[in-house]
């Protein structure tokens, strides 16, 4: 483990394996901090695609937060899937949590494929708090929330960014396709040759271990020993950062988990502090039993597109939409509303701090 690194109040360190652990140098305020958040990278990514937003969180949380960015998933260990992915990091979070004791919180903060790792992880983490007669509390209902823990701490924020939650397969999910059918069908057919099992994840493709339904179609479920959902209810709020435009890696609509005649009109900031955030809407959970079914046409993807839709909204979500389309970097939508690099993507900050702004302590 490499110390001492310190800029402005933040010391960090950095793992023999890459990862970075940020919190504040004044001892007395780093001591009282009890909430470990988890920044997880995207694909073919690493753990300082993260070190911006990781100083930015303990600069202005100093005494609150320690901040732990992932590396057990970096670069070309991005593409061996979502689920081997995601239990790597539930993995990685059990022991940063062995290591430190005093914490008693925890959120996460992914960008990109990370987001939907992430929801793996705490599928796997979720632990149901029982009553006193020893039995599990229910947690089916979407009106209540899930009495658990991830981890062994208590959930906060579960914030993704850029996040293609309805896979990539569906028309313009994948926005450098340029929306050509054919396109989209040719690259769900060579997806593997290029990003091996996580293609095949988020192009839902059907896995071949006993005719399961794809990943992310199970991802909207308590399926098996996995709490997908009931880990992802028990969050005291979820929050999706989209971009509405200019992100060629995943569309607006997988990324803010919308149907195409649910997708807000927008103009410019709503705020001179946040001037790249473009519209926000809070998204209450609804009961699906309860609504009236949404007639497809006899398309398969369409269906699992609107199954995954479905599943998701039977929790709430806070959607914030971000628009660069002024900006100069703002073909590199995807990596600037990150903030993946200070210098290259730096007009990404104000959504950062709006990460911060709102987020539950």
């Amino acid at each position: 483990m490499e110390n001492g690194t310190s800029e402005n109040g933040v010391c960090s360190s950095e793992s023999i394996n890459g990862a970075q652990d940020v919190w504040s140098c004044n001892q007395s305020l780093a001591s009282s901090a009890d909430h470990l958040v988890v920044m997880v990278h995207g694909i073919l990514g690493s753990a300082t695609d993260w070190k911006f937003a990781a100083e930015q969180f303990v600069r202005t949380l100093p005494d609150k937060v320690f901040v732990h960015c992932s590396e057990r998933n970096m670069a070309m260990l991005t593409l061996d899937g979502v689920d081997v992915m995601g239990e790597r990091l539930a993995g990685e979070v059990l022991q940063v949590i062995k290591q430190k004791p005093s914490l008693r919180k925890i959120s996460f903060v992914a960008h990109s494929v990370g987001g939907v790792v992430a929801r793996y992880a705490i599928g796997k983490l979720f632990r149901l708090h029982r009553s006193e007669n020893g039995e599990e509390l229910s947690s089916k209902s979407c009106e209540v929330e899930s009495k658990g823990t991830i981890g062994g701490l208590e959930p906060m924020n579960f914030i993704t960014v850029a996040t293609p939650h309805l896979g990539s397969r569906g028309n313009n999910q994948v926005p450098f396709l340029f929306g050509v059918l054919s396109l989209e069908k040719v690259a769900g057919r060579i997806v593997h040759w290029i990003f091996r099992r996580t293609g095949q994840h988020l192009f839902l493709n059907e896995d071949d271990d006993d005719g399961k339904p794809p990943l992310l179609r199970r991802m909207v479920e308590d399926y098996g020993e996995c709490y997908f959902m009931s880990a992802l209810r028990s969050f005291k709020r979820r929050v999706a950062y989209a971009n509405v435009g200019y992100d060629h890696i995943v569309g607006w609509r997988t990324s803010s988990i919308r149907r195409n005649n649910e997708l807000p009109k927008w103009e410019d900031s709503l705020n001179e502090k946040y001037p790249h955030i473009v519209y926000e809407e809070h998204c209450k959970a609804y009961d699906t039993e309860q609504c009236e079914p949404i007639i497809m046409e006899d398309n398969f993807l369409d269906k699992l597109e609107e199954e995954l839709v479905t599943g998701l909204s039977r929790v709430s979500w806070e959607k914030v939409d971000v628009s660069f389309h002024s900006s100069r970097m703002r073909f590199a939508a995807h990596s600037v509303i990150q903030v993946k690099d200070h210098y290259m993507h730096s007009e990404g900050a104000d959504v950062i701090q709006h990460m911060i702004d709102h987020f539950l302590v």
